[in-house]
């Protein structure tokens, strides 16, 4: 069965995402790098959109309604959630971050 999946991005999503963007325009100073991190982000997202939960769920010590997903985009992790026909985007955050933590 084929099923479609919409994909909903929460707020914090979009937060984290505006941030990274931010960090690399302004205190790097290199907004075309900026940019394109955003658009491989969204095509990254696109792209799961077709099986989300074929990949490895992300292992977490903490005990979970819905299992998180995550995609690797440059130094940046998107985790994501399914929850029946929607991939709900939650969090973009670096690599180096202390992702157990804050998710």
């Amino acid at each position: 069965m084929n099923q479609k999946y919409e994909v909903r991005y929460l707020p914090l999503f979009e937060f984290d995402l505006q941030a990274a963007r931010d960090y690399i325009a302004f205190n790097l100073r290199n907004l075309q790098a900026a940019l394109q991190l955003i658009d491989e982000t969204e095509k990254a997202i696109q792209k799961r959109l077709s099986a989300p939960t074929s990949y490895e769920p992300f292992r977490s010590n903490r005990n979970r309604k819905h299992a998180y997903y995550r995609i690797h985009v440059r130094n940046y992790l998107v985790f994501y959630v399914v929850i029946d026909h929607i991939m709900e985007v939650r969090r973009f955050l670096h690599s180096r971050q202390d992702v157990k933590n804050l998710l």
